[in-house]
């Protein structure tokens, strides 16, 4: 019996008492994990897929060790040019044993249980979004008062050129910013 699941983001074909080099998973030596996005399952010639994974099945492994992978040098270079640049890089590794595979029957997780949102939670983001917009009106009320008395330093010379051209100011055209504050105000 055979099966391939995802473990930390990667797919492995496992099978029973096998050995497997994982990416570092958050768990301490010694102790049993679960992965429950088992993709396929083969016991002798029946063979189940999921779609994507299989509902209540699920793969037993126990943490041995965590490790570090082999060194791996990465060495840039661009002829011609000087440039050279070289790096190491050893991988967090860790290393199960897959003690069972069970087909159907198994429980989820609780991890996922908890992803989902409770009650107090949801009203708590309802109260939050209710109070938001409030706050947002606030703010846009002094704005609109301002607008209707115009800060003429803190406008562009077009807007300026706008200004002065609805006022009557006569040569507006070639007058920089600061003759056209001079002429406003």
């Amino acid at each position: 019996m055979f099966a391939i699941v995802e473990i930390a983001g990667q797919q492995f074909k496992v099978a029973k008492d096998q050995k497997v080099f994982v990416h570092r998973l958050a768990t301490e030596e010694g102790k049993k994990v679960s992965f429950d996005n088992v993709l396929m399952l083969s016991d002798g010639d029946k063979v189940t897929v999921g779609a994507p994974a299989i509902d209540g099945a699920q793969v037993g492994a126990k943490v041995i060790k965590h490790l570090k992978g082999d060194k791996v040098i990465v060495f840039k270079k661009k002829r011609r040019k000087g440039y050279r640049v070289k790096n190491g890089h050893r991988q967090a590794l860790t290393e199960i044993v897959i003690e069972s595979i069970v087909g159907s029957g198994a429980k989820k997780a609780a991890v996922k249980k908890e992803a989902k949102p409770t009650a107090s939670k949801v009203e708590k983001a309802v109260t939050k979004a209710s109070v938001k917009p409030a706050a947002k009106v606030k703010k846009e009320a002094p704005k609109k008062e301002k607008s209707s008395s115009p800060d003429i330093s803190s406008m562009t010379v077009a807007q300026l050129k706008a200004v002065a051209k609805e006022k009557g100011v006569k040569g507006y055209t070639s007058m920089k910013k600061a003759d056209l504050i001079a002429a406003l105000s």
